[in-house]
């Protein structure tokens, strides 16, 4: 079933239950558990009709077994992008600048900064906390 109860441990907890309750007390109980199933049976279908509603003919065109996400292999998926035949529009190599290629030569090369932000005289770097994570 779910998160490892079983149809078992389920008759268990039952059984457990109707102890603890007592036979005085178990038909109110019971019947309380049926008026609640039969009002969740009524709020699913309510929902389910409000939504066909405001969806229209499109919700019934939708096949709902193709956006299960349980279908979905990231392996698969990350081979077929690898082997996807897309065309790539190829770039050519124009300069060296700092080590990489660079694609435009028209775009300015970066200059690394002239001085450190907390150098002497400017203002005090934010304190450290060894503490911190």
């Amino acid at each position: 079933m779910f998160s490892g109860i079983t149809i078992e441990k389920l008759l268990l907890i039952g059984v457990i239950a109707a102890l603890l309750v007592g036979p005085e007390r178990l038909p109110g109980y019971a019947e309380a558990l049926a008026r609640f199933v039969k009002k969740a049976k009524e709020w699913t279908s309510t929902a389910r009709t409000r939504v066909k509603e405001e969806m229209g003919e499109e919700f019934d065109e939708v096949d709902w077994r193709t956006l299960d996400p349980r279908q979905y292999d990231p392996r698969r998926i990350i081979r077929e992008a690898l082997l996807d035949d897309a065309p790539v529009a190829p770039t050519k190599p124009v300069r060296a600048s700092m080590g990489a290629i660079a694609t435009n030569p028209d775009a300015p090369v970066p200059t690394p900064p002239s001085k450190s932000p907390f150098a002497a005289g400017d203002e005090e770097p934010p304190p450290f906390d060894s503490e911190a994570t």
